[in-house]
């Protein structure tokens, strides 16, 4: 279901149109198994912290996140930091 929910013809509009209303540029889910990985493309200047906070307050966002939760296995209202972690890349190739 949650693969389900991020196709184009499911995923609602307000979640893309937030994403990038907060300043993300482009951003990838890969799932393998029950492990989601997340690539994303933002600003040199962004600030991961203060885009989730202003994410949550526009339209649907709490909603899809709450909804999002129950297939992350993660509490409902957990903050993005509880959901996704931050990993430093240690090799990229050009």
């Amino acid at each position: 279901e949650y693969r389900n929910r991020h196709s184009q013809e499911k995923i609602w509009s307000e979640i893309p149109e937030g994403i990038r209303q907060v300043g993300i540029l482009e951003m990838e889910i890969y799932l393998l198994g029950t492990r989601l990985f997340m690539i994303v493309e933002t600003p040199i200047d962004f600030d991961w912290d203060s885009a989730m906070s202003r994410l949550n307050i526009l339209p649907r966002q709490a909603e899809w996140e709450d909804y999002m939760s129950v297939f992350q296995l993660c509490k409902p209202n957990a903050s993005s930091a509880e959901k996704w972690e931050l990993m430093e890349r240690i090799f990229r190739l050009y």
